[in-house]
Order: structure tokens, then C-alpha cells, then sequence
């Protein structure tokens, strides 16, 4: 009988995920099928979840939250073109694996996360991989970040009804930003250039995310 350490178990399920999950689809960025590979998944879920970290599907990791599908974390991702010196800004911290994934892939991560216990459980699971290029803000991502910034790549991980203007203003001239638009159940995953201040918009695919809720976003009650 062959066994295995906890590792190298996770190690094996990751090498599936990517090859059955992402490969096996439309994900052909090496570099960031290589990022997918090497980030533990299972840091970045409820203990009770661990074996199933690698599923592709959704997981919950409270306060009505969820971590999203391999896949869509590698669509997103694939979709922003990221290379080193970009800089992200992030509306939806959620467990924090989609931030971490970004660091690897860009020069700095900017996060925003509206639930407290959400930002603090990432920032020690990220602190504790020595990820050191990511910086963490509480507050309303409806908003953008709180300072006067311009980015050279916005991913939201949350469902708008529309994209905020707040978003359009911080994004760069050839920026892209990536995120569900639509109501709040259904969306489309849509990808937006700025190209000489005129916005140009594409759609990826349906998909179904939670609600970003904030000012610029869905009422919390809706």
C-alpha cells in the first residue's frame, strides 16, 4: 500500500485541477496555469471544506460568502493579461486566494474587503505564505480605493448591477477591468478597455456571483 502526507495528497489534487478543470478548457496561460498550480487552495477554505478545495465548484466561507471556482479565478485571471508591473486593484478580498493568486502574476495587489473577519482571516493566511506585495483595505469597493489612485488592472469579484464610474476613473489609460454585471442572481462576466478614455466592453460568459454591496453597488437589503 502506497500513502501519502497531507501534501503530498493536496499536491496531487492540484495537478488534477489543472489539468481537468483548466486545461481541459479554455485556460491556456501557462503562466497562469503554473499559479494555480502552486498556490495551496486549501488554506483558503474552511477546514471542514479542505477536501474539497479542488472541486470546481464554489465554497463557502461564511457571512454569506463564498470562494469562487478554480475555473473562474483562472478566467479572471487569464482575462486582466497581467505581467509584473501591473498594479491590481481588487474589489472582494473574500478567503483571500484570489488576491494571492494576482501577486504572483503582478507587481502589487490592492484589496478591499467590506467584512472585517474576511479581511483578517486572508491577511493571516497570506501573511503566513510570505506574500509580502498585497495591501488590505476595509471598507465599501463600490467606492474604489479610498486614495487617489490609478490602476493598471481592476478585478471585482462580486456581482454589479453596473460598473461604477468610481472604477472607470481609477482605471489607466489601456487598463483592463474584469468583473459580473447584471442582477442579483444572474450576470455576465465582462471584460472593459480604456483606450484613450473611451471604454470598450466584452462579454466572457454567463456566470453567477454574490452581490457587491456598497454605496455604487446593490442595496444590502435588495
Amino acid at each position: 500500500m502506497v500513502s501519502f502526507d497531507k501534501n503530498d495528497k493536496y499536491e496531487i489534487l492540484r495537478a488534477e485541477m489543472v489539468k481537468d478543470h483548466l486545461r481541459g478548457r479554455d485556460i491556456t496561460d501557462r503562466a497562469v496555469l503554473d499559479v494555480l498550480r502552486r498556490v495551496p487552495r486549501e488554506l483558503f477554505v474552511p477546514a471542514k471544506y479542505a477536501e474539497d478545495a479542488y472541486g470546481d465548484f464554489p465554497i463557502p466561507i461564511g457571512i454569506g460568502q463564498t470562494i469562487s471556482q478554480p475555473y473562474i479565478v483562472a478566467l479572471m485571471t487569464q482575462s486582466l493579461r497581467l505581467n509584473d508591473q501591473c498594479t491590481v486593484l481588487e474589489l472582494g478580498t473574500g478567503s483571500g486566494y484570489q488576491a494571492a493568486i494576482l501577486s504572483m502574476l503582478a507587481k502589487k495587489v490592492y484589496t478591499i474587503e467590506r467584512h472585517p473577519r474576511l479581511s483578517e482571516g486572508a491577511q493571516a493566511v497570506i501573511g503566513g505564505l510570505g506574500i509580502d506585495n498585497i495591501e488590505f483595505y476595509i471598507g465599501d469597493g463600490s467606492k474604489g480605493w479610498p486614495s487617489d489612485m490609478e490602476f493598471d488592472r481592476i478585478i471585482v469579484t462580486a456581482a454589479m448591477p453596473e460598473i461604477p464610474a468610481t472604477l472607470t476613473r481609477q482605471l489607466k489609460n489601456n487598463g483592463l477591468l474584469v468583473g459580473p454585471v447584471g442582477g442579483p442572481i444572474y450576470q455576465n462576466l465582462v471584460v472593459i478597455e480604456k483606450v484613450n478614455g473611451t471604454l470598450y466592453s466584452k462579454n466572457v460568459c454567463s456566470c453567477r456571483f454574490v452581490k457587491l454591496i456598497g454605496k455604487y453597488g446593490f442595496d444590502e437589503t435588495a
